[in-house]
């Protein structure tokens, strides 16, 4: 494809739905524009372009072969946990109808996955909407079918499958008509200023890992479309390389762990439970009442003994608590202490890489995942990350591979530090 073309069709993309053709890379775009030049019976790219001009349904159909649908159900689980208890303590607080958004939907994973959240954590399904919204026609179609094969299910914690879904076939499942009703699809974009018009405020949005697909200017226009859409305490939800992002504009981590999770700095303190309780949660339980010891002897004048060092604090956990709490640049400093006297801590590794990660160092942040992986070849978190990066650099196989190890194993473990 010619490179004025390709400049064509990757500008006409970025002005449809906002993608930065850096973001995936133009190869990409450029399988993509070839793959519906052929099914449309087009061998020259120049008579595609023209026919494009005149085609919003071929154009959505390009739109489709561009974006590739990448989710599973309870997707960062501590995502999730977060959401089940903002919505407890909200629904303790104000009652009412909880008002849910998940954009984009993809093939209904994540609305399903927040769904089957509230319902575990006992909030009715009458006490909660959840509008799911997506550009691709596609992937909405196959959210409606709520059927779903075993690449929609990873890790080892899969009993909500058997609780929620019925097995259809070989390795299909249905979800259940109970969790699919609170979800209402519809079709939109992000950057339409009309999106969503005439719909009240939403409690807590999810938009997770779409950011990093647009350049500086087209997330600016994206976080002003989802402050329109947030309610004024409403909490939103982005991936974890997108919270550097977040805290430049203004908004403020929630500070609950690996959750990602924010709210506008301008906007009441009515957070600060949920702050208290990941708090209360991170502290470390109180140490056993000590036995009376006896009277130590005397020491020789000549030999004063010296004071007991200052207990350390657990330097990997703090810096897990500054990293989540947007202070990224004392959560790396922590990280490179932990690393150079506990050298062997993949665990530290895999968070200097979510440091890199959220600072947009795509290359460090892969680095790191690598050499976490070195050190513990089973650390999932890492594996993911690591498969997330390669798939935004069009390194599909490796990122498939990469997956599939991860599925193969148990549930994230929380970070901790190395013994």
């Amino acid at each position: 494809m010619g490179s004025s073309l390709t400049v064509e069709f990757e500008a006409l993309l970025k002005r449809s739905f906002g993608l930065d053709a850096a973001s995936i890379g133009s190869s990409a775009i450029e399988r993509a524009v070839r793959q519906r030049a052929q099914r449309c019976g087009f061998d020259d790219l120049g008579l595609y372009w023209q026919h494009l001009q005149g085609a919003p349904a071929e154009l959505q159909e390009l739109i489709e072969a561009v974006v590739v649908p990448e989710t599973w159900f309870l997707r960062d689980r501590e995502s999730f946990a977060a959401l089940g208890q903002i919505a407890i303590e909200r629904q303790r607080r104000a009652g009412g109808v909880l008002r849910l958004l998940s954009l984009p939907c993809s093939t209904g994973e994540e609305p399903y996955s927040m769904a089957i959240t509230l319902l575990e954590a006992g909030v009715a399904a009458s006490q909660f909407t959840i509008d799911a919204v997506d550009i691709s026609s596609q992937s909405l179609a196959q959210a409606r079918r709520a059927e779903y094969g075993r690449n929609a299910f990873r890790g080892g914690e899969l009993a909500f499958r058997e609780r929620y879904f019925s097995a259809v076939g070989d390795e299909r499942w249905r979800l259940d008509d109970a969790v699919r009703r609170p979800v209402r699809y519809r079709q939109g974009n992000l950057l339409d200023a009309e999106l969503l018009q005439g719909e009240p405020p939403y409690d807590i949005v999810f938009c997770r890992n779409v950011l990093i697909y647009f350049d500086r200017a087209t997330q600016q226009r994206a976080l002003a479309a989802l402050e329109r859409l947030l309610a004024p305490e409403g909490v939103l939800f982005v991936g974890p390389s997108e919270t550097a992002l977040l805290l430049r504009h203004e908004f403020q981590s929630l500070k609950l762990p690996l959750a990602f999770a924010f709210r506008r700095a301008s906007a009441p303190a009515v957070a600060a439970a949920h702050v208290a309780v990941a708090r209360k949660k991170a502290a470390p339980p109180p140490a056993p009442p000590r036995r009376a010891a006896p009277a130590p002897r005397p020491a020789p004048a000549s030999r004063p003994s010296a004071p007991p060092p200052p207990a350390k604090p657990d330097a990997l956990a703090e810096a897990t608590r500054l990293a989540d709490s947007g202070q990224l640049d004392e959560a790396k400093r922590l990280c490179s202490e932990v690393l150079r006297t506990q050298p062997a801590s993949a665990d530290a590794q895999h968070l200097l890489g979510l440091i890199h990660d959220a600072q947009g160092d795509a290359a460090r942040a892969a680095d790191c995942y690598r050499k976490a992986l070195y050190l513990d070849p089973k650390h999932q978190e890492a594996l993911l990350h690591l498969a997330f990066l390669l798939e935004k650099r069009g390194e599909l196989g490796a990122a498939q591979r990469l997956q599939q190890r991860a599925g193969r194993l148990q549930p994230p473990r929380k970070p901790r530090a190395a013994s």
